[in-house]
């Protein structure tokens, strides 16, 4: 008669462990989705900012130019080649060396 009562209640045990594991499971899905949510994000922000600092050197680059630095001072400094130099120079107007 015990026994005929310890096997529903160990087959419940079971029932109860595999049902947490899966509900750990779903729970640390959740936060993964969410993290990556999360770092997609930031890494949108992260790639805005770095399109906005690309600008400004650019700006830089042009400034410096007109301000009589020649290119390969500007190479120097920026650690662009100076074909990458020149081609911003282009887009601004501003004539090779």
């Amino acid at each position: 008669m015990i026994v005929a009562d310890r096997k529903p209640n160990l087959a419940s045990e079971i029932i109860c462990d595999v049902a947490n594991r899966l509900a750990d499971a779903v729970r640390a899905f959740h936060m993964a989705q969410a993290t990556a949510a999360a770092s997609a994000q930031r890494a949108a922000q992260d790639r805005e900012k770095v399109t906005e600092a690309r600008d400004k050197l650019a700006d830089a680059i042009v400034e410096a130019a007109r301000d009589g630095m020649r290119q390969i001072d500007i190479v120097r400094v920026t650690g662009y080649t100076r074909e990458r130099v020149r081609q911003i120079l282009r887009a601004h107007g501003i004539t090779p060396d």
